[in-house]
């Protein structure tokens, strides 16, 4: 028996088979969750076509975050066709162009509003949307990339991953008497088509190979999907608003 038996787990981020999300999606189902994904706008069809490599061939509802009315369509459909929720994963996140680089002060509030909206509060959106499905409690594991610093190049996408680290934890304390948990996976870098729209994500790579105690492989998210499912799992049923390092222990090493 797997430690997801009998779960049901809402999946967001799933666009194609390097995409963090469906090494969640495929541990989960192996596991023994029953899951669903998300896709949105000219991505869906790539989701859906992705969402047939799995063990088991998931079903996939179309989720644009920012959309209140595809939110409530979501939780509706769960609703209908499971009747609760046991967990969800937050794989949700976009700056447009002029946020990254190598020019901090190019980006208007307009787009940096975007990326706050789309990596930061999203997180407040998909719990809106899960939680009143979780009467039995639940757990909502998020990715992130470690703001605890600043990157070359990550410019307002750290600080709206920021914003998801202190917004991580104030669900927490919120949705803690639901016994409803919300934890972050700080994960180390990944090749997915989410790290190539990053300018200067080589350099990410190649320091995380050389100084990272255990080393890294940025062609494998093996090890951070593990995580994600283990803290959707109940294995870990104390443990809320934190933030687990799966980065090879690259963020404890210094200079």
């Amino acid at each position: 028996m797997g430690i997801l038996e009998g779960k049901k787990l809402l999946i967001t981020g799933v666009l194609t088979d390097d995409s963090i999300a469906f090494g969640v999606a495929k541990h989960a189902q192996e596991q023994g969750a029953e899951i669903v994904l998300t896709g949105f706008g000219r991505g869906l069809r790539l989701t859906e076509r992705t969402a047939q490599k799995l063990p088991n061939e998931a079903k996939v509802l179309e989720l644009d975050i920012t959309d209140a009315q595809q939110r409530a369509s979501v939780q509706a459909e769960l609703k209908d066709s499971w009747g609760r929720l046991d967990g969800a994963l937050h794989s949700i996140g976009f700056a447009p162009p002029n946020c990254l680089g190598d020019d901090f002060f190019a980006a208007e509030w307009e787009d940096v509003a975007t990326a706050i909206e789309v990596s930061s509060y999203s997180l407040r959106a998909l719990a809106d949307t899960v939680t009143p499905l979780m009467s039995d409690g639940g757990s909502i594991v998020g990715l992130t990339f470690d703001a605890t610093v600043a990157w070359p190049a990550y410019n307002w996408m750290g600080v709206a991953k920021a914003a998801l680290e202190s917004l991580n934890r104030y669900l927490a304390r919120e949705l803690g008497s639901q016994q409803i948990r919300s934890n972050l996976i700080a994960a180390g870098p990944i090749k997915t088509i989410a790290a190539k729209s990053i300018p200067g994500f080589k350099a990410f790579e190649d320091e995380w190979v050389k100084k990272a105690p255990l080393g890294w492989d940025v062609t494998d998210s093996d090890a951070v999907a593990k995580a994600c499912t283990a803290l959707l799992s109940d294995w870990f049923p104390q443990t809320t608003g934190s933030i687990i390092h799966v980065d090879g222990g690259y963020h404890m090493v210094g200079a």
